[in-house]
């Protein structure tokens, strides 16, 4: 029964929404399902100048993936320095912890100031996005390391590199993947909310927007249904990675 409920959810869900939007009978409030199903049936469809869904998406893509991975590439070595380095990570975690609770989205006028309208201020709110929770967890991964194994490999003769190489990343990286779930999840939240902002021309972030300017409710709600499903793919590939390749956990107990 609980296997099933997770396919019979969302058939109520629609359900629901259908004999709500009939009693409501207003497209400016909740279209109907099928007038929603029509825009995702044309995902190359233009809609009102403004592109279609799949150029839109992959916009978004692009832009989400190309932050991530710059938040990755500094956020992992660092991380890894600072649950190496006690006096770096003593020196640096009073202003991660004053930073790291500010949303992302807070850090958009800065963004202006600094990068301009374009390319540059959504992938810098990307980046912040990415950045905190993958440092995070990176740097408990390492503090966790079992000592242990670190021990073992000094006692063996493993050098610095060696020991960063053979076991300290290694046993780390459970818990860096999680980080970087994490930081993905918030990125591609932020991709979104940045595309909103004035002077974008393409994302499913400046689709929707564009959409509520045209009062084109079902538009909106196609575009958020896409968000939700690239955003469960992408989550689905790193959770199979994660089950595969690192259902270990070198974590100290």
């Amino acid at each position: 029964m609980k296997k099933n409920l997770k396919y019979f959810l969302p058939i109520i869900v629609i359900f629901c929404w259908e004999v709500i939007a009939i009693v409501v009978n207003n497209e400016f409030i909740l279209p109907r399902v099928e007038s929603v199903l029509a825009i995702l049936a044309e995902p190359l469809k233009d809609l009102f100048g403004s592109g279609s869904l799949l150029e839109n998406a992959y916009m978004s893509i692009y832009r989400v993936v190309t932050g991530f991975l710059l938040g990755a590439c500094v956020a992992i070595p660092l991380g890894i320095l600072m649950g190496r380095v006690e006096w770096l990570d003593d020196a640096i975690d009073p202003i991660l912890q004053v930073l790291r609770p500010i949303p992302p989205i807070a850090w958009i006028p800065l963004a202006l100031a600094w990068f301009k309208i374009g390319f540059g201020s959504i992938l810098f709110i990307i980046f912040i996005g990415a950045f905190f929770p993958i440092l995070v967890n990176s740097i408990d991964g390492v503090k966790r390391v079992n000592r242990t194994w670190i021990e073992t490999a000094q006692i063996f003769g493993a050098s610095n590199l060696q020991l960063l190489i053979k076991v300290i990343v290694p046993a780390a990286l459970p818990t860096i993947w999680t980080g970087l779930r994490v930081g993905f999840g918030v990125a591609w939240m932020s991709v979104v909310a940045a595309e909103m902002l004035p002077g974008t021309t393409s994302g499913l972030g400046y689709l929707i927007m564009y959409a509520y300017n045209f009062g084109q409710i079902q538009v909106i709600i196609a575009g958020m249904i896409v968000i939700g499903l690239i955003g469960l793919c992408i989550d689905f590939l790193l959770r199979q990675v994660e089950r595969r390749k690192l259902h270990w956990q070198g974590m100290e107990r």
